[in-house]
Parts: C-alpha cells; structure tokens; sequence
C-alpha cells in the first residue's frame, strides 16, 4: 500500500521530495502557501542570477572597446528588465506545476499548520482543509532577518526580494550586510549604474568565506567603485525630501549617509512561524532549526525535516538532495544523508565557489595539508574572455594527497565548482586531477594546472 505523505511547502525541498515520492509510488499532496518553486525560483536564486546576468552584459559592453567593438547609446530599460526576469520566473514555476501534475501530485494552495502526528490543516481562500496522513515532510524554508529600525517595506527599505523588483533604478543604494546576498546585489545595482555604499558589521566582506579569494572580491569591489565600510552598524534611518538618511557607528565615532534606497540583507532565518510544532512535540533548536538525523527524521518518526528548516547550509541544492533522501526513506528504502561535502557559489564579479575544508579548517582539525594554485591571469582562456582576475586554490592532504578542498575566485567558476565537488565526492586525489588530461583552451584547465601545483 502507498504511504499518503504531505509536503510542506513547494520551494527546492519540498518539489523535488515530492516529485520523488510520487516516483515511488506513494501518494503526495504538497501545501504551499504562496508560490510553486517557494523562495529559490520566485524571489531568489533564479530572478537575481537573472538580473546579475544583465548587469554583468551591460558592464561588458561598456569594457568591449578594448576588442575593437564599440556600442554607443546602450540604454537600460529597468520595468523592461523586471519584466524578462519574470518572464523566465514565470517559465520556470509553471514547468514545477506541469511535473507535480504529471507525476500525479495533489497541491493544496493555503498555510498549513500540523494538527497532529498524521493530519494537516490548511487554511486555503475556500476555508480550512484537513489532509491526513502518513507522513510528513516540512519544507518550509526560509525569510529574511529583520533588522531594528529597518522594517521591510520594499518601497524605501528593500529585502532582498523588493531588490529584485525595483520599479527605477537607484542613484544611490546603501547595503547592509556584506555577505553574499549583498554583495550579488550590490555589485548587480553598480554594474546597472547606481552608485553603491556596502556597510558590513565584521572587518570584510564575505564573512566565513575562504580569505585568499575575499581578498580579490574586495580589490573588485573598490576597482568597481563600491564603498565598503567594514565594522560599522546600521543603527536607523529618517526619510525627508525623497532622501533616506542612514544613521551609522563606526570605530571613529557616528555619521550619516544620504542615499535614495536601502536594502538590508543580513540573513535568513528558517520559517517556522503557524506549523504549531509543539501539538506533536517538537520544537526548534536556539538558532531556528529542526534537529534531524541522517534520514531526515526529527524525533517523530514519521515527521520529517528538510531544507533550510534543517540545519545549515542553506543552499537549495543541499534542500533537494535532502528531498531526495526523505523521499527514499517513506518509501522503504535504505538511503540516508552522507555527502562529503556541499558547493557553495557567489555570483559576485568575479565568481566566487567553494567546497571543502579551508587551509585554516584543516589545520583546526590537525590535519597536515599541501596547497597548490593556479592563477587565471596565466589562463588563455580568461584572457580571452577579458576576465583575468582571481585563481583556483586546491587544498590537499599532505599524506594521502586526497583533494580535501577546492577555493576558486575568478571567471565562470560557478560552473568548475563541480569537478572539484565530484573530485571530493569520489575521494580523488591531487594526481588524478593533474593526470586527467583536460580540454585546452578551457577554464576547468586551472583546476589540473592548480593540482599539479600542489606537487
């Protein structure tokens, strides 16, 4: 007999779980609150790549004279880009809503709360809805950390979402918080032509990012033009005469900064709020998560946890593969959570990607390590692309030679990011990158070239 399973939420997590239960056999209904593909598809990864991707076309066209090219008149039409953006949004959702009804899916469009250890009530428009059932997975995902005296309002202050659906273009943006999120956007916003004002509360950008390739983003940041104002804090703001006035404390004292815009993106945090998840017993750990074992299970056996509710990293690919693992325990079979590691990509300029252990974390953890790097500066490709700056830093056991970690800053790597993730998956070593013989003239070259370093 099929398992009757309810999905909480439809983002990267939750669609793919369901996707794959129905695979298996079982029988799937997904609630989701607001839209089918959640955070990742709507107001996330896909529509802010989207517009990165036209900010990065517009800064390149203006560098292309250096190739004997010359554009004149380029113009940006910010509703006209918005609209594109949505465009491939729109594409993207509606393909999610064609599988799950293919794959014979039930969705249920309302907020779900858990009634008990097997039944769900959603408010939907037409009213309450029971569902009962087996099994149930929350993939509720997340929402961005609020800020005292920055309430989202997505008209003077922007969440990462409003900054994705700007209705002009900024003449003076101010960002606070550094990390990833800021920095795509901010860059993004600087390449469109807004002059751009980054404040981070540490001393760098990128914070808990591997320093060697920081320290490129932050040379690009100042080559760009963006001021980056390190151990400073946003403390509030006043709005007069079309102008927000952004009060901040630095280590010399406190001032003002007079921009148009703000947009604060200091962090998500994992959603939870109306799940009722103490009317089964559980309850979430300080930091906002479930704690859940190698099979995605919380300690309700038939109450599973996936995605950003589920511990960090909060990346939708770490969410889908969860899914995937949830899927196979309801339907009997013997899967469990046991990736090596997790890639981590900033859409940034240039491009930042990770995966592994850092220099600093093996040497934490005692591990004796060798280096190696390739810089894109000695790469014919890079240079033909006109996107010189940035390297490929492989960290690797001294002993074994095993690849423990890969660090890349520089063109495209978003995409080389995923040898190294496979390298690392399979337990490869520093000669088996270099012995591989790879595809010239090709950027995944730096990755080899930065193996054989490590000899």
């Amino acid at each position: 007999m099929p398992r009757k399973v309810v999905v909480l939420g439809a983002g990267p997590a939750g669609y793919v779980c369901a996707i794959r239960l129905a695979q298996l056999g079982q029988q799937v209904t997904v609630v989701e609150k607001e839209y089918l593909g959640g955070t990742c598809l709507n107001v996330g990864c896909i529509p802010s790549k989207a517009m990165i991707a036209a900010g990065s076309l517009l800064h390149r066209i203006s560098d292309a004279s250096a190739m004997g090219i010359s554009a004149k008149e380029v113009r940006l039409d910010v509703l006209k880009l918005v609209e594109w953006k949505a465009g491939i949004v729109s594409k993207l959702t509606g393909g999610i809503g064609v599988l799950l009804k293919n794959h014979k899916v039930d969705v249920v469009m309302g907020t779900g709360r858990i009634a008990s250890k097997t039944s769900v009530v959603v408010q939907t428009k037409e009213g309450a809805k029971t569902l009962t059932c087996d099994d149930i997975v929350i993939a509720t995902g997340s929402i961005p950390i609020e800020i005292p005296g920055f309430a989202f309002d997505e008209d003077k202050v922007w969440s990462s979402t409003g900054g994705l659906r700007p209705k002009k273009l900024p003449e003076h943006l101010v960002v606070i918080g550094g990390g990833y999120i800021g920095l795509e956007l901010g860059m993004m916003f600087k390449k469109l032509g807004s002059k751009v004002t980054v404040l981070e509360a540490t001393g760098g950008a990128l914070p808990g990012q591997e320093r060697d390739c920081v320290k490129v983003i932050e040379k690009s940041l100042e080559k760009m033009g963006i001021e980056l104002l390190t151990e400073t804090f946003a403390q509030g703001f006043e709005h007069k005469a079309g102008k927000s006035y952004v009060r901040i404390k630095t280590k010399s004292g406190e001032d003002t900064i007079v921009c148009d815009q703000i947009l604060s993106t200091v962090g998500r945090k994992p959603y939870s709020a109306g799940l009722c998840l103490e009317s089964v017993g559980l309850a979430v750990d300080p930091k906002g998560f479930l704690v859940v074992d190698k099979k995605m299970r919380t300690k309700v056996p038939n109450i599973y946890a996936i995605g950003d509710i589920a511990g960090q990293p909060m990346l939708a690919h770490k969410g889908s593969k969860e899914g995937l693992v949830a899927a196979a325990v309801i339907a009997g079979l013997n899967e469990e959570y046991d990736a090596r590691c997790v890639p981590a990509v900033i859409f940034t300029a240039p491009e930042m990607a990770s995966v592994g252990f850092t220099e600093e974390q093996c040497k934490e953890k005692g591990i004796a390590v060798k280096t190696g790097m390739f810089p894109f500066a000695a790469s014919g490709r890079a240079m033909s692309l006109m996107e010189t700056e940035g390297f490929v830093k492989v960290v690797a056991d001294a002993k074994t030679d095993e690849v423990l970690g890969v660090h890349m800053v520089g063109p495209e790597v978003t995409e080389l990011i995923a040898e190294a993730t496979l390298a690392i998956e399979m337990g490869a070593t520093c000669e088996d990158i270099a012995r591989t013989i790879h595809a010239h003239p090709t950027l995944p070259e730096a990755f080899m070239e930065a193996a054989e370093a490590v000899h």
